[in-house]
Formats: structure tokens, C-alpha cells, sequence
């Protein structure tokens, strides 16, 4: 039977994917260095892990499995001795009757699986994962007590003093008094600080603290994806979720409830605004904190990044005098931003301005807002109908929920004001469907909206590591991508932390409502038909066409923009 340097070069060579030359100088240099080919290649930037990996498993018909959010089972991992896992580099995942599953960087060595059959007596199935994760799994899987208090040591070290340290990392019990002490203490401050700092530094828009039966787990959002960041000792967890309780305003002897509040911190020059959730879970409370960047939020549309034709509609709808703008899409999807970088453009001396949210997200000088309380009476329809008496020029509704809403809002729309508003749906002419749904009448939802816009998010290529790839013809054709391009994938360095991605970028579907579009919502035609009218006649891009734009130019991948568009 081949093996894996044999089989890795007889792929790379049939596929046309590297140079006979090239692989003769890696061959040269494994050889020298003693170490696997594939590290070679890796190392040397000839080849990608991940394609490397999707080649073999291809040719060797066996899947392939990421280990970073696999759920290990203890019990599981004890079937197989650390030392022999180090040994061939390989981790068990799971058994079923006689058949066990495992993890491996080299399928190809024969002596691992004749060991692994003499010690679990069992069957062996292959799935394929990188090395650095199968590794990063054996230090954790089988130490993982260990692993943690290392993390956690590494960062007291890096940011505490000696004596800080120990107070940190002290074991024992904390009663509520002793907590709101401990609070204040310079460790668990400075700790709190040094949290919010590095999310900050990391672009994170959410810190989740979660409290678990053993520890305080941290986790940062970053580019819409969660990252495990670190594991508190569980005897500090009171101490810190007290001081972010003092910070955020809230009632620190109760933790029955849930609770909301929020705080503003200084970062380098800029201020940045946190709004604070916590929630009471089996094994305390769960913080998360969404961090609220005002600088985040461009002044005017030509700042935002859209394509030509949705900013050409975006445009022209924001110069109208009066009438509604609807922006759609799950949450998440940067509908709030693009509503407030529009407000920041609209915001003159010469016009009220008025919000109502559920909270409010940016605090803009200018601009009033109102928070809703539904537990006092103050909700959305109350709060409508209040703000109508305050002669608005424009109002931002951060979102339509029901029918009260959104007959207020249609009223408003048609009787001198501008609104803007959100709505849950999946593209952007759902939402006449969906305001009808509501029970507005046909004839008021044609003649209030003047633009219907749909976002998504797509996470933006690391222009320092993206390199050039080869798809398929027959697959473009499949997913409809049609033009000419040179296509980019995720690689990962030290710059974006190794995700390949830096940042996001919207993708958008917007079409203004004329006067033909107008007939057709009174004549209730279907959606599917108004669309197609929309993108043969008035031009407007589909979410998913709109994506192929950014592919084009270079921003995003091609498996990037039909994760966010799956639903088209």
C-alpha cells in the first residue's frame, strides 16, 4: 500500500496542482528536515491544509471532520492511551458496537490501525482532520483541568501583578458580601478592564460570559462567529459578574430575573458603548455584553461600502420628502447600522428627528430616542402615537412587530413623514406580503413605501493572506455565477488571527416602488411576480447577485456569499 508522501505527490501531480519541479524541492527539503511532506507544503505555501485535506479525501473516500467545536466524550477518549494518540497522531471520537471512529492527520499508516485494533479490539473508521487541531484536541482532551489553569495562568500572568495573581487564582467559596468586596479588589477590576480591552482589540461585537459547572467561560464574537477565548477559575465568578453588575447599573442582590443595562468605556480614541443582558442559568447568571462602536457608523451611504446599484436606490429614497423605507433581514445582519449611518446623514438643525426602540443601540447628539418600557405602558403603538404630536420630520421605528405598529407607521408614512424600519423577512418584497399579513390594506402598503431593501452580512477577506483559487465551471453554472473572475479563499495568519476573514461587508437587494410595482401590490399579484418585474425592469439585484459583485471585486469568497444567500 502507497504511502501518505506517495499518495500526497500522485494526487498533486494528477490534478495539475503543483509543478513536478516544485514538489522535487519539497521533497528535498522534507528530507532535509526530517519532518512530513504535508507540513512541507503547508509551510512553504504551495498548497492550503484544507485543499490538501479535500484531495485526499476525495481519493482516499473518507470524510472530513473539524475538531475545534467537536463535543469530546471522556469516557471515549480513555479507550485510547495518551502516549499512542501523541504517537500517530490521532484522537477517538466515538464508538458504536464494535466500530470506533477516529480522527486522523495520516490514514495511511497501516501500524496505527493494526495497534488500535490489538488495544480497543474494535473495528477502526477514519475521518480526516488537520494536525495542528488533532493535537490541539490530545492537550486538552486528555489534560484538560490542566489546559484550562494554564490558559487561565498564562493570562493573570500577561496582564497582573504577583500579588494580583494570587488573589485571582485563590480557591474557596464567595458568599454575595463578599463578592461586592471582591468587586472592587484591583484583580477581578483590572481583570473586568483587561476583558473588554481585548475584545475591543479583537473587533469583537459581543462578550459572552457563561458561567459553566466548573468555570467561567469567556467567548468573543468576532466577524458574526464565536471564538473560545478562556476559562475563569469558578471562584471568581461572583466577584466578576458583581462588577460588571456595578458598571452596568444593575440591581446586584437580585439574579432571579433577567436584567438590562449598559455602560461607556474610553478604548485608545475612541468611545465605545457596551449593552449589558444577563440571564439566570443553571449554574449562575450568563452576561453578554454587545459592544456599541459609534465609530462603526459611516456618515453618509458612500461610506458604507454598497454596490452601485442599491446605493443609486438608497439615494434616491432618502431624498424623498415623505413615505417609508422598510430594510429586512435575520438579526445580525447590520440593519440597525445601515439605518443610523442614514440618520447620521439626515441629521440637520432644520429636522426633528425622532427614534423609538427596543433598546435604543447608538446614542446620536441630534437626534431624540426613546426607549421603550412596556412594563410602564411605554411601548411601541404608545409611543408612536406620541411622538406623532411632536411634529417629527423623520422617525426610525426599530421594528415593525404588529399590526397597531404598523398601521401607526403606514399612517405616518402618508401623512408628511419619513420612516424608516426594520422587518424580519427574507428578502425584500416579502415584506409587502408580510405588512398585508399584518392587515394592512393593499391600497395604504402601495402608497406609503417608497423602498424595500434587504441586507445581509458576508465576512470580508484578509487581503494580506487570500490566495487565488479554482472553482469548477460546472459549479458556477449550478449556483449561477455567470462572468469571468479570479476567485479568492480564506487562508488564515497572525493578522486576522488566523479565521482568513477581517471584518464584514453588506451585500444588499433594494428596489425603489414605482408607480408600476404600486398597481401590481393593489392587484395582490404574487411576490415571485412583482420580483421578477422588479430585476428585468428596474434593475434591481438579487441578494445573491449582489454578492457575486463582491466576489468579483475580490472582498468575500464564493462559498461565503451562498452560506449568507442559502435561502434565495
Amino acid at each position: 500500500m502507497a504511502t501518505l508522501k506517495e499518495t500526497i505527490i500522485e494526487l498533486l501531480l494528477k490534478n495539475k496542482r503543483l509543478k513536478a519541479e516544485q514538489l522535487e524541492k519539497a521533497v528535498k527539503i522534507q528530507k532535509e528536515k526530517g519532518i512530513p511532506l504535508r507540513r512541507v507544503l503547508v509551510q512553504q505555501e504551495l498548497i492550503s491544509e484544507e485543499e490538501l485535506l479535500s484531495l485526499l479525501s476525495e481519493q482516499l473516500y473518507m470524510p472530513i471532520l473539524h475538531l475545534t467545536r467537536y463535543k469530546f466524550d471522556p469516557e471515549i477518549i480513555k479507550l485510547i492511551p495518551e502516549h499512542i494518540a501523541k504517537q500517530y497522531c490521532l484522537i477517538p471520537l466515538s464508538r458504536i458496537g464494535s466500530s470506533l471512529t477516529v480522527a486522523m492527520a495520516d490514514p495511511l499508516n497501516i501500524f496505527a490501525l493494526d495497534d488500535l485494533r490489538t488495544l480497543t479490539g474494535c473495528n477502526v473508521e477514519i475521518v480526516l482532520s488537520p494536525q495542528e487541531q488533532i493535537l490541539k484536541a490530545i492537550d486538552t482532551q486528555y489534560h484538560p483541568q490542566a489546559s484550562d489553569e494554564l490558559r487561565t495562568a498564562e493570562f493573570a500572568d500577561a496582564h497582573l501583578e504577583t500579588k494580583e495573581q494570587e488573589a485571582f487564582l485563590r480557591p474557596g467559596q464567595i458568599d454575595l458580601t463578599s463578592a461586592i468586596k471582591e468587586s472592587k479588589e484591583a484583580p477581578i477590576v483590572q481583570l473586568v478592564d483587561l476583558m473588554l480591552a481585548q475584545a475591543l482589540k479583537m473587533r469583537a461585537s459581543d462578550l459572552h460570559i457563561e458561567p459553566e459547572e466548573d468555570c467561567l467561560r469567556i467567548r468573543y464574537r468576532i466577524d458574526g462567529s464565536l471564538h473560545d477565548m478562556l476559562k475563569l477559575p469558578k471562584a471568581n465568578q461572583n466577584a466578576i459578574l458583581a462588577r460588571l453588575k456595578i458598571i452596568s447599573g444593575l440591581d446586584i442582590t437580585e439574579s432571579r430575573i433577567p436584567q438590562d443595562g449598559r455602560f461607556k468605556v474610553k478604548f485608545e480614541t475612541r468611545e465605545v458603548d457596551f449593552r449589558v443582558s444577563s440571564l439566570p442559568t443553571t449554574f449562575g447568571q450568563k452576561f453578554v455584553l454587545r459592544a456599541l462602536d459609534k465609530s462603526n457608523l459611516s456618515i453618509g451611504l458612500d461610506k458604507l461600502g454598497f454596490s452601485e446599484q442599491p446605493m443609486a436606490v438608497f439615494k434616491e429614497a432618502i431624498n424623498k420628502p415623505f413615505g417609508m423605507i422598510l430594510v429586512t433581514g435575520p438579526t445580525g445582519s447590520g440593519k440597525s447600522t445601515t439605518l443610523y449611518s442614514v440618520l447620521t446623514q439626515l441629521n440637520t438643525p432644520e429636522k426633528n428627528i425622532i427614534t423609538i426602540e427596543d433598546p435604543v443601540e447608538y446614542q446620536i447628539e441630534g437626534i431624540t430616542q426613546i426607549q421603550v418600557k412596556p412594563e410602564i405602558g411605554l411601548d411601541f403603538v404608545s409611543g408612536l402615537r406620541s411622538l406623532l404630536r411632536q411634529s417629527p420630520d423623520i422617525i426610525l421605528i426599530g421594528e415593525i412587530r404588529d399590526p397597531e405598529t404598523s398601521d401607526i407607521a403606514i399612517k405616518a408614512a402618508l401623512t408628511g413623514q419619513l420612516v424608516l424600519s426594520t422587518l424580519h423577512t427574507n428578502d425584500a418584497l416579502s415584506s409587502i406580503t408580510r405588512l398585508v399579513d399584518m392587515g394592512v390594506e393593499s391600497f395604504l402598503v402601495a402608497s406609503s413605501l417608497i423602498m424595500l431593501c434587504a441586507q445581509r452580512l458576508c465576512r470580508r477577506l484578509c487581503l494580506k493572506c487570500r490566495q487565488p483559487v479554482e472553482i469548477p465551471e460546472k459549479f458556477l453554472e449550478s449556483v449561477g455565477f455567470k462572468e469571468k473572475a479570479v476567485f479568492y479563499a480564506a487562508k488564515g495568519c497572525k493578522y486576522c488571527n488566523n479565521t482568513g476573514f477581517y471584518g464584514r461587508i453588506a451585500i444588499l437587494e433594494a428596489v425603489i416602488i414605482n408607480d408600476a410595482i404600486r398597481e401590481m401590490i393593489m392587484k395582490k399579484e404574487s411576490v415571485d411576480k412583482i420580483k421578477l418585474y422588479a430585476v428585468t425592469k428596474c434593475g434591481m439585484k438579487t441578494l445573491r447577485d449582489d454578492g457575486f459583485v463582491k466576489v468579483k471585486e475580490g472582498l468575500t469568497t464564493l462559498d461565503e456569499v451562498l452560506r449568507v444567500t442559502k435561502e434565495e
